[in-house]
């Protein structure tokens, strides 16, 4: 608590000084004009700084005047709109010592027409805190999905078992449009799986986000998907298909409407992929340190998905203050795993004792329907306005197992009678959630947020299991059960702004009252917990010059567990291994600081620290189970975690047709507590990360991409992880109308997989775990219709639930 009074007496300090400074310099000045037009009405005039933020907005007059007061020495340009579409731009002018009467403005009605405003953004930039990374501008997404474009994302890993983290932090909270999802680690993925990456527009990673973001996860991640925008009607239809060690094909449709009030639309996509995860194990059990047994195991499993999701709504221009939108959307995956384990168990003269077979055969269907309606009150022209949205959103889950095991004793050669379970699980998960949040500028260039936001959560699982080994089914009572899991978030945040010449400063706060109760019907087992958590934030930006920028940020977050992660539900994968989730698990809290250099909005170096109090665990770990040894997947809280990191953006122009992305993630992580009796003391190591991503463009409009990544070896609490990466390459074909023909090819050497070990006092567990990585992909775009941009609109906004759900 200390740091952030020491900034907040900063800021006030900053405050005081100006106010005194103000005394003593120049007034502030008067910027006006007028402009000609066939038409005055709906013409907006838009004042943006040199580094293109928007200062203010102003309507025109009937007469065509308009004025800008109070405004400070700089560098300005205009952008002069009428319906949300831009119809003329200013070059850059300077405002020195005295107020300034710019020549008329002439717009005639071709010009109204014809002017449009386009912008090739780079693949990876950096705005107001984020990171942000343009999907449309990288080849080697094509054809692909969301999870696989997030794996090869600068600073992203997922694990062997399905866990997402960003620069080293796990923990994450993943949006969609900015609304969480719920989902356990292996589902999640299993939904990304499913999202083309054509309809994706880009991915926003917020590493330390501020008390407007909801205060969930170490970071955000926010996959933010396309949505037309342009006036006319339009649209884009894209086909993929592949081929690893088996087939892939994706398919989207999106169409768009847009006049002066109204913008419609919608999309659909079609993916339907093949992918399989051989995971080879080598599982050591220990006395005191003496050998007791051990599992030698192969486990493999092809699974086959068929998703359809589709989204479509609508944004309204009720008058120029009011804007009504609403959006719905839908998801449905379906998912058949086949899987084979083979289990060799070795006793403790390392004789192999009996074999186990387990063929397991799934039927997993995963739908959710989403419902958002928003409102926008524009409340003046300098940009101040109250948006609220209410969101319902419901998932669905069905699950169909079924399992045969067959145990071979090796002395006499003779098989049991085979072990036969099935299970029928079922499940469903409700989110209702209200959010308003005020944005309020002032003169001087203070702004002001607040804002509100309440939400309630119902899960409920009911998991059945029977052994049909007899003729007569029998209920297993050790794998079922009934869960049912409520959630009452109540949430109020308040955040102030100040600009100086060359200095912003933000400080702000979050206060969540938080209220759980997890109930196992089979057991009556009742777990409760309610708190009131406070999440300040401060925040300084410094603009030495043009092309020097500091920034420093502070924030406390809080990650809760997934309801999944809560539920103590035993997932099957063979008689020596299950996933269980932990009643007991606790809430992480983490202190975050960053550091951040701009040169040239270009160049980025992030110094960043963090610690982590109950820091959430995903780990593999040994118990004994009615006389067995078994090995749990599951979740549990380490006492402490830290982090410190460097992370590096340099994009480089090497010449006129080729263009270098290359970033650099270095960081080093300790892990402190005690799990299955094993201590452990700021155990870690440091970590490399690299990712470069070479573009040659060539004539006659071809573009080809080479990218390679890079990940050293990690320490990850009680697990070892050995180095991998990935070469990629691909090539496009652009046409007429922005039509794109697309090759990729990902994983060329097939180096991109997961090798390690996990040490325990008692445990040691080697593992190699391979995917269908290596895949190539051809893909066409066609774009249909004619318009031309107009300002973009909103997305609804339950920013806090949907990644703990999926």
């Amino acid at each position: 608590m200390k740091i952030y009074i020491f900034f907040v007496s900063i800021f006030l300090l900053i405050v005081l000084a100006n106010k005194l400074n103000a005394q003593t310099r120049s007034p502030y000045y008067t910027l006006s004009g007028k402009v000609e037009a066939a038409s005055t009405q709906h013409l907006e005039v838009n004042l943006f700084d040199s580094a293109s933020k928007l200062i203010k907005t102003e309507f025109v007059n009937v007469d065509g005047t308009f004025r800008f007061e109070k405004l400070t020495k700089g560098s300005y340009f205009l952008k002069i709109s009428q319906q949300q579409s831009d119809i003329y731009n200013s070059e850059v002018f300077q405002l020195i010592d005295q107020n300034l009467l710019l020549p008329t403005i002439r717009v005639s009605e071709n010009r109204l027409e014809t002017v449009v405003i386009t912008k090739i953004r780079p693949y990876i930039e950096r705005q107001e805190g984020k990171i942000i990374l343009n999907v449309e501008n990288s080849l080697q997404n094509s054809g692909g999905t969301a999870l696989e474009i997030l794996e090869k994302a600068p600073g992203v890993n997922v694990d062997g078992n399905d866990n997402i983290s960003l620069r080293g932090k796990g923990n994450l909270l993943i949006q969609i449009n900015g609304k969480n999802t719920q989902l356990t680690a292996d589902a999640l993925v299993d939904y990304l799986r499913g999202i083309p990456a054509a309809v994706i527009e880009k991915i926003e990673f917020v590493t330390n986000p501020s008390s407007k973001y909801d205060a969930a996860g170490t970071s955000i991640i926010n996959i933010k998907l396309k949505k037309g925008i342009k006036k006319g009607t339009n649209g884009t239809i894209s086909a993929a298909a592949g081929m690893g060690r088996f087939i892939k094909n994706t398919n989207s449709i999106s169409i768009n409407h847009s006049n002066n009030a109204i913008n419609l639309f919608a999309n659909y996509n079609f993916a339907y992929r093949e992918v399989f995860n051989d995971l080879v194990l080598d599982r050591s059990f220990y006395n005191r340190g003496d050998f007791t047994k051990a599992y030698l195991q192969d486990n493999f499993t092809k699974l086959d998905s068929r998703n359809h999701s589709a989204r479509g709504g609508f944004d309204y221009d009720l008058n120029s203050k009011n804007l009504v939108g609403a959006v719905i959307s839908f998801n449905g995956n379906l998912i058949t795993p086949h899987g084979d384990s083979q289990t060799t168990i070795l006793d403790e003269k390392h004789h192999a004792t009996h074999q186990t077979a387990t063929q397991s055969s799934n039927r997993n269907n995963w739908r959710n329907l989403g419902l958002n309606l928003n409102h926008k009150y524009r409340i003046d022209s300098l940009g101040s306005a109250l948006n609220t949205d209410v969101d319902f959103i419901r998932y669905f889950n069905s699950s169909i197992q079924n399992f045969k095991t067959t145990t071979t004793f090796l002395d006499d050669d003779s098989n049991s009678t085979p072990y036969l379970l099935k299970g029928n699980i079922s499940g469903q998960l409700n989110i209702y959630s209200l959010k308003s949040d005020l944005t309020k500028l002032f003169e001087q260039n203070w702004k002001l947020e607040t804002g509100i936001k309440t939400s309630f959560v119902k899960s409920d699982n009911d998991m059945k299991f029977h052994d049909y080994s007899a003729q007569v089914p029998v209920l297993d009572q050790s794998k079922s059960n009934r869960y049912i899991y409520e959630e009452y978030i109540h949430a109020f945040y308040g955040s102030l702004s100040k600009k100086w010449a060359n200095i912003k400063g933000t400080i702000g706060f979050r206060a969540e009252h938080t209220n759980v109760s997890g109930t196992q019907l089979t057991t009556g087992q009742l777990n409760k917990k309610h708190y009131l958590q406070f999440f300040p934030n401060v925040a300084f930006t410094l603009d030495i010059n043009t092309d020097n920028s500091l920034e420093i940020s502070v924030s406390r977050r809080i990650t809760r567990p997934s309801y999944i992660q809560l539920n103590p539900f035993k997932y099957y994968i063979n008689p020596t291994t299950y996933k269980t989730g932990n009643p007991e698990l606790n809430a992480q809290t983490s202190q975050n600081i960053e550091l951040t250099y701009s040169l040239k909005s270009k160049y980025i170096a992030t110094l960043s620290y963090s610690k982590t109090s109950n820091n959430i665990t995903s780990v593999v770990k040994p118990i004994v189970e009615n006389g067995e040894n078994i090995t749990v997947q599951t979740d549990d809280n380490l006492k402490s975690a830290a982090h410190y990191g460097i992370y590096l953006l340099a994009p480089i122009r090497a010449s006129n047709c080729w263009d270098i992305n290359t970033n650099i993630n270095l960081y080093y992580a300790t892990y402190t507590g005690n799990i299955s009796g094993t201590q452990i003391d700021k155990r870690g190591n440091i970590n490399f990360d690299m990712n470069v991503v070479n573009s040659f463009k060539l004539s006659n409009n071809y573009t080809i991409e080479l990218a390679a990544n890079y990940r050293s070896a990690e320490v990850y609490a009680f697990a070892h992880i050995l180095p991998l990466g990935a070469v990629n390459i691909a090539a496009q074909k652009k046409f007429k109308s922005n039509n794109a023909l697309k090759l990729s090819m990902n994983d060329l050497f097939r180096t991109n997989y997961y090798r390690g070990n996990t040490v325990y006092n008692d445990y040691i567990e080697n593992f190699n775990a391979k995917r269908d990585t290596r895949v190539i992909m051809l893909s066409y775009s066609y774009n249909f219709g004619a318009g031309k941009p107009v300002q973009s609109r909103r997305n609804g906004g339950a920013e806090d639930l949907k990644q703990r759900a999926e």
